[in-house]
């Protein structure tokens, strides 16, 4: 009898899948193995999962780039799940790896715990039980977003993790499902994250505001002026959904 998967392997697979970039999705990379190791199953067969899951994305399959063929039924509806409940399924996973994590340190870099996170805008005065809830969502995010980027700004191609921003388009207040959504978010540097003040459009081209053209000062020129019109380096997988860089643009922008 076959040695089915499980619906909280998958999860966790799909964890590393949104964690990962598409490069490293390979049996021989030290977190798959352990991760394979922690929940029972080989490197290989771990590896072929999460290429199963490159197989379903659409991003993936859109720019010439192959999965493995053959998902099962039950892979189908763990990544679509995912895509229409971003929240649940991201917070869910990100539990499951924090607790592998907990017991062997060679996967602490994909736990919650490492990430930094600010959660005191959307959570103020809330007890510490939501907050924990939040701290673990929002680095489910950063993780997700920074991975698709390459940890790379990218405007700029900056790549230093301390100054690198998983920046909602769709603020984080405005759509509570899409908060974990990948394809709402742009790895960004943290002087280019702040709302408003440039916007990127459903073509992928950058937008910079007014107010930013009009300051005379050097630094306005060399780190807005110049992109103004340039394209951004898109991610690997999970790229921005252009009706969210709309929403951006005709809420949120300030031309």
């Amino acid at each position: 009898m076959a040695n089915n998967w499980t619906r909280d392997q998958l999860l966790i697979a799909i964890n590393l899948y949104c964690q990962l970039p598409f490069g490293r999705l390979h049996k021989t990379n030290p977190l798959i193995i352990v991760t394979a190791h922690k929940i029972g199953r080989t490197p290989s067969a771990l590896a072929m999962k999460l290429c199963n899951f490159a197989s379903l994305d659409p991003e993936i399959i859109g720019n010439g780039r192959k999965g493995l063929a053959g998902a099962s039924n039950l892979d189908r509806e763990i990544w679509a799940e995912f895509t229409q409940d971003p929240e649940t399924i991201g917070y869910q996973s990100q539990l499951m790896v924090d607790q592998l994590a907990q017991h062997d340190a060679a996967l602490s870099s994909l736990s919650s715990e490492v990430e930094p996170t600010d959660i005191s805008n959307h959570y103020y005065g809330e007890d510490v039980l939501v907050q924990a809830k939040a701290r673990v969502k929002q680095a489910f995010f950063r993780k997700a977003v920074l991975s698709s980027y390459e940890h790379r700004c990218c405007i700029t191609g900056l790549a230093e993790p301390k100054l690198l921003v998983a920046s909602h388009i769709v603020p984080w207040s405005k759509d509570e499902r899409n908060r974990l959504n990948p394809a709402n978010g742009l790895c960004l540097s943290a002087l280019h994250d702040k709302e408003g003040l440039l916007t990127i459009r459903p073509d992928f081209t950058i937008c910079v505001s007014e107010r930013l053209l009009t300051d005379q000062s050097q630094l306005a020129k060399d780190y807005f002026w110049r992109f103004n019109g340039e394209g951004i380096t898109l991610p690997n997988k999970f790229n921005p959904d252009p009706s969210f860089l709309a929403y951006h643009a005709e809420h949120v922008f300030i031309s």
